[in-house]
């Protein structure tokens, strides 16, 4: 028999990739959709017609309950949140309700379902709950057992998320890891962050259609992964006999500038600071200036290893912008 997977988030980028490779295993895939007439369901029910859609939101406990009824799934992976930092700041009490306390609902309807031993659980933990800060930031990057101090709402309700899940964990005897990632883009990303922001305005200007591009901070430094790889390692992480936290990540960071050289480069610019704007509206209140992973543990115990390297990321998604610009002019 199949086994079944519910997904949050279904119609974000983890939540695509992630239903792709599940399907690709023989999965059963469910996944959870907020709104009855939510345009995303039209996305998902064209581009993933396996993925059998229920309402739900994690603000909801009842909805929570009911889908994890009408799906019985083996495994339950929780991708939904208010997931960028610099919107955080404006609407920090929804990013509480729906990034930490939601996470709360989603465990609470498993331990209700009278499976929760028997329900593997994963939680999308994020590098932003470590904040980056010099004196907290090991010299080989950030690993499990590495000090967290947020700095951003979201990253203080991904912390939340993530102690709640280790909590129930320990309470209630849950198969429940959580994986701690650290930025992973794609074809898939939203075009509100600043990586498929870049690369959207790169194709564009490549193709005539505008003349620039406005950043904020242009020295942030991260650690860029490729979603593809990424969701890999959460379905590795359900598939260990005992649960537990990875991080998962390059161990190489780059800045916006590295990024933005890449990404002109992709289109025969080498020199792009004439196409490129500062604009202080998009600095943001705290600053994570670095983020580095160290994902020894993944790679021994999950056997887990990135597969597309920083410059093939980057042109895998200027690439890809460039066939959405073209055709959107057909």
């Amino acid at each position: 028999m199949a086994k079944k997977a519910l997904i949050t988030g279904i119609t974000g980028q983890d939540g695509y990739h992630l239903a792709e490779l599940l399907n690709k295993k023989g999965y059963e895939v469910f996944g959870i959709i907020r709104g009855q007439h939510n345009p995303k369901r039209i996305t998902v029910e064209r581009e993933q017609p396996f993925v059998k859609l229920i309402e739900g939101d994690l603000t909801d406990p009842s909805s929570l309950i009911r889908a994890v009824e009408l799906a019985q799934p083996d495994e339950v992976y929780n991708l939904a949140a208010i997931s960028h930092v610099g919107h955080s700041f404006k609407v920090p009490q929804l990013v509480a309700d729906v990034t930490g306390k939601g996470v709360l609902n989603m465990l609470e309807a498993i331990r209700l379902s009278g499976r929760a031993d028997q329900i593997r659980f994963y939680q999308a933990s994020t590098s932003e709950m470590f904040g980056g800060l010099d004196y907290n930031r090991p010299g080989l990057g950030y690993d499990e057992e590495a000090v967290f101090h947020p700095r951003s709402p979201y990253g203080v309700a991904k912390l939340y998320a993530h102690w709640i899940t280790k909590n129930y964990r320990e309470s209630y005897n849950m198969h429940a890891s959580c994986g701690i990632l650290f930025n992973h883009e794609g074809e898939r990303r939203g075009l509100e962050f600043v990586t498929r922001k870049i690369t959207n305005a790169v194709a564009r200007i490549h193709l005539g259609k505008q003349d620039h591009i406005e950043l904020g901070n242009l020295d942030a430094k991260r650690d860029w992964g490729y979603a593809g790889d990424y969701v890999e390692g959460m379905w590795r992480m359900l598939q260990q006999d005992e649960p537990g936290d990875y991080v998962l990540g390059t161990g190489e960071t780059h800045s916006i500038e590295e990024f933005l050289t890449e990404a002109f480069k992709a289109v025969g610019i080498d020199d792009w600071k004439p196409y490129v704007k500062q604009n202080p509206a998009f600095m943001r209140p705290a600053e994570v200036d670095i983020l580095l992973g160290n994902p020894a543990k993944a790679e021994t115990v999950l056997g887990w290893k990135r597969t597309v390297d920083f410059p093939g990321l980057v042109k895998l998604m200027v690439e890809n912008d460039i066939k959405i610009e073209s055709e959107s002019s057909k």
